[in-house]
């Protein structure tokens, strides 16, 4: 899959292709409802597929503290992107040049000037450039000026209602991962790169990698059972916290794992944690020996139903169990 970072970073044989513009925050079930449909279009059309994206995204931009957190950092997209079959991939910075940018000019620089589009497919209610000015009207003029057909997809729908990433967020944040599964198609995970910690897990008996999160807000907090890929061949079974650690003082978000019997070094090596059964909320305890125990209770329940499912299976249940 070819990266391109930016207008200025095309090169000729770039131009000409079928193309997507959004978010894909996630790349959720509806998203890649979305790339079937233009993957289908490229095969037919003999053109490769180029989706179009924005870092930051614009409510980043517009809103920074407003913004809701994210399902995927730019890293996980582009996998998962990649894992689609989208041959190609353009990132545009969003700033103010950008937010400033009138739709058509946007339009005609990039889809017409820029990757010379053939077959533009878009969602039924997008609207892009300078306060929202573009709708998939305006592109349609141009197309036929520009020489590009546009469709719109209507969103994908299950029994819950539209299939987004809001409502993903919001399935997270009530622990709710079956919900998150059904509605992405596949498990939630989070990655990162193990890097040094305090030692505070250790000392409490209980060592843990620690994976930067590179996000400003996670979309998920609490204490997770939860299958570790990229130690060995098979994931490797553990107890995740993501959360601050209000019991040893922390401020900021991270995400510590504890992997049941593994006594090796991981510094530096990139992991993917799945979540599979949310324990319990994080709390604030009043000694690190009240800690200690509650942190043998969440093993002994990550343990007892990690070794009763696989990894990739649905939980037959939510919610709090933890023992105690």
């Amino acid at each position: 899959m070819r990266l391109i970072r930016g207008l200025h970073n095309l090169r000729p044989d770039d131009r000409g292709c079928v193309a997507t513009i959004g978010n894909f925050d996630g790349v959720h079930r509806g998203h890649r409802a979305v790339f079937q449909r233009l993957l289908a279009e490229g095969r037919a059309r003999g053109l490769p597929t180029t989706v179009i994206t924005f870092e930051p995204q614009p409510l980043e931009f517009f809103a920074p503290h407003a913004a809701p957190p994210r399902l995927t950092r730019l890293r996980e997209k582009l996998k998962a992107l990649r894992a689609c079959g989208i041959e190609r991939v353009m990132i545009l910075e969003f700033g103010a040049r950008l937010a400033g940018m009138e739709a058509e000019t946007f339009a005609r620089r990039l889809l017409i000037e820029g990757l010379g589009v053939r077959f533009l497919l878009v969602g039924d209610d997008f609207r892009f450039g300078r306060n929202r000015g573009g709708d998939v009207a305006l592109l349609q003029a141009l197309g036929q000026v520009g020489g590009f057909a546009v469709q719109s997809l209507q969103a994908i729908s299950d029994p819950g209602g539209r299939i987004s990433s809001t409502r993903i967020r919001e399935a997270l944040a009530q622990g709710d991962l079956e919900q998150a599964r059904q509605l992405l198609g596949r498990p939630y995970t989070l990655e990162g790169r193990v890097i040094h910690g305090d030692k505070r897990g250790r000392g409490l008996g209980f060592p843990t990698a620690n994976i930067a999160l590179h996000r400003r807000v996670s979309p998920v907090q609490g204490v997770f059972a939860v299958w570790v890929h990229g130690i060995g061949a098979r994931p490797w079974p553990g107890v995740a916290n993501i959360g601050t650690r209000p019991t040893l003082g922390g401020s900021r978000a991270r995400l510590e794992v504890h992997l049941f019997d593994l006594d090796r070094t991981l510094y530096g090596r990139h992991l993917e944690v799945e979540l599979a059964l949310r324990l319990r909320d994080e709390q604030r305890f009043d000694s690190l020996a009240a800690l200690k125990e509650q942190i043998r209770r969440d093993v002994e329940a990550a343990r007892a139903f990690l070794q009763a499912h696989r990894p990739g299976m649905p939980a037959e249940s939510g919610g709090d169990a933890s023992p105690g």
